[in-house]
């Protein structure tokens, strides 16, 4: 999902690994930013701070007072001597430090837009520039302000969502939201052109090529050697190049490349699968504005399946873990339960991708870093991951910025180890709030029913677009967080003790 440009390695320099040993990062629980009803039962969970047990920071006294050594080959002039730069020491005058991205999704594209506009070298590579992820394009009404998104980013404007469960009980979702909230429906093919086309205006530089692997340094006087077929403008096979840099951020998604070359360790995944539709003019009028999840074991025995507005079409999908090689079945089942709303719709695009569930073994070797689905930032009983891959590559770009003096000075591991703390305490409470909620509401059809029911609460309601749309875990009610426990065990019992209600016909 990577590639990069070709770009003229520089001889003179090359940078010291780290000199921190690498030690495994213990990850916080799957993060589950999940659907609109999912985040409001949770928000309302009293979760104290889980942060994932990281390393603790090596002194790096002795790294405090490195100094800058030039061994100066055998060569006839000063113009080919070799520049060796200690982890902790100020780059020589005139050199900045090295970063290439790997991966032009949101977070590889916010990775490098951030540390582009703080003056660091960068070098973003992605091989699918017109791609067109399967995804639900959701993102909250946080993010369009965060990342200054323009208006037309947005297809639709999403203030209802419909929650219906295994026996098409519908409850609609959304009378709490003031009239300037909504829910961001967007194409991943325009939203991802728009901000790589940013961080090459703010100074990275874009790669078309596809990202073939790269050399771990094995001394302290090696850099990142990365090896790329370049495509330039056109298609076609490409040009072997190598680029040398200092640091490398690997955002190139959940089939990761360089989490492979760093060893990072796999982790389980879902299989999303989407078809986009094209329906008749009366029914997508009834999506202006409105989104679907439908819950049940006929659609997913694990996760959700949907019906997603886009700008003239739909995003029909379902995705799971459990039962992947089942995946086509459960298509068939979203198609059967929303046939009345669809009917005499177009598949104009077939999608598929697999979906991390939860964060790899390690994040960080030595220079190297994971973000977005690369790290496994997707929440696991929703499978959103827009807004957290695109805040996760902030965030460390911000770290290598403030470590790097804005590129002046070589980072190691304990650099960015920071960034890696930094998230785990930002954001570990949350996912373990939506893990907690999959666990409870997604084993049975009975305690889908129950979630269901939950959701017509106006307090669930309120909790649950708070915290999806500000992507904060609310609950500032004790008296409403009792309430709501007492009903979510009274709604499971009454669910798991009597007969299933009749299915029922969607209007």
């Amino acid at each position: 999902m990577a590639a990069f440009v070709a770009v003229p390695s520089s001889a003179a320099n090359t940078a010291l690994r780290g000199s921190l040993t690498h030690v495994p990062q213990a990850p916080p629980s799957p993060a589950p930013a999940a659907s609109l009803a999912v985040k409001g039962a949770l928000g309302v969970a009293a979760v104290g701070a889980a942060v994932a047990a990281g390393t603790r920071r090596k002194h790096r006294s002795a790294l405090a007072g490195a100094a800058t050594v030039t061994k100066l080959a055998k060569t006839r002039s000063l113009t080919d001597a070799k520049v060796v730069v200690c982890a902790g020491a100020m780059l020589p005058e005139g050199r900045k430090l090295r970063v290439a991205v790997i991966g032009g999704g949101p977070a590889g594209a916010s990775t490098a837009d951030a540390l582009a506009q703080e003056g660091i070298e960068t070098y973003l590579i992605e091989r699918k520039l017109d791609n067109c992820k399967p995804c639900g394009g959701a993102i909250p009404l946080c993010m369009i302000e965060e990342f200054d998104l323009p208006k037309d980013i947005v297809d639709r404007q999403v203030r209802k969502m419909t929650m219906i469960s295994p026996t098409n009980k519908e409850v609609q979702i959304g009378q709490t939201l003031k009239d300037d909230e909504f829910i961001g429906m967007v194409r991943r093919e325009v939203l991802d052109d728009f901000l790589r086309q940013r961080a090459k205006q703010n100074g990275a530089t874009l790669i078309n090529g596809l990202f073939m692997g790269m050399t771990i340094p094995q001394s302290k006087e090696e850099s990142y050697v990365l090896t790329y077929n370049d495509f330039g403008e056109e298609e076609g096979k490409g040009e072997k190049k190598t680029l040398e840099v200092d640091v490398v951020v690997g955002a190139d998604g959940a089939n990761s490349r360089v989490a492979k070359d760093i060893e990072a360790g796999d982790y389980e995944y879902a299989i999303a699968f989407q078809e986009r539709m094209r329906i008749p003019d009366g029914k997508m009028d009834y999506y202006k504005d409105r989104a679907e999840m439908y819950v049940g074991d006929d659609v997913s025995p694990d996760f959700y399946a949907w019906v997603f507005p886009k700008c003239d079409h739909v995003a029909v999908g379902t995705g799971t873990v459990v039962d992947k090689k089942g995946i086509q079945q459960y298509q068939q089942g979203i198609r059967d339960r929303a046939a009345v709303r669809i009917e005499g719709g177009e598949i104009i695009r077939v999608e598929a991708h697999p979906i991390p569930e939860h964060p790899r073994p390690w994040r960080v070797k030595d220079r190297a870093i994971l973000v977005g689905d690369a790290a496994g930032y997707v929440t696991k009983c929703s499978g959103e991951g827009i807004y957290f891959a695109a805040k996760s590559g902030r965030m460390c770009a911000e770290t290598i910025a403030k470590s790097s003096k804005q590129g002046v000075r070589m980072i190691d591991e304990a650099d960015l180890m920071e960034h890696i703390r930094e998230w785990d305490s930002k954001y570990g409470p949350t996912y373990l709030v939506l893990d907690l909620l999959q666990k409870v509401f997604y084993t049975s059809d009975a305690a889908r029913e129950s979630f269901v029911e939950l959701c017509e609460e106006e307090y669930v309601q309120k909790v649950t677009f708070d915290s999806y749309l500000y992507k904060t875990v609310q609950g500032n009610d004790p008296m409403g967080d009792l309430k709501l426990g007492w009903k979510t065990l009274s709604s499971l019992y009454k669910f798991n003790n009597s007969e299933p209600d009749k299915m029922r016909t969607l209007a």
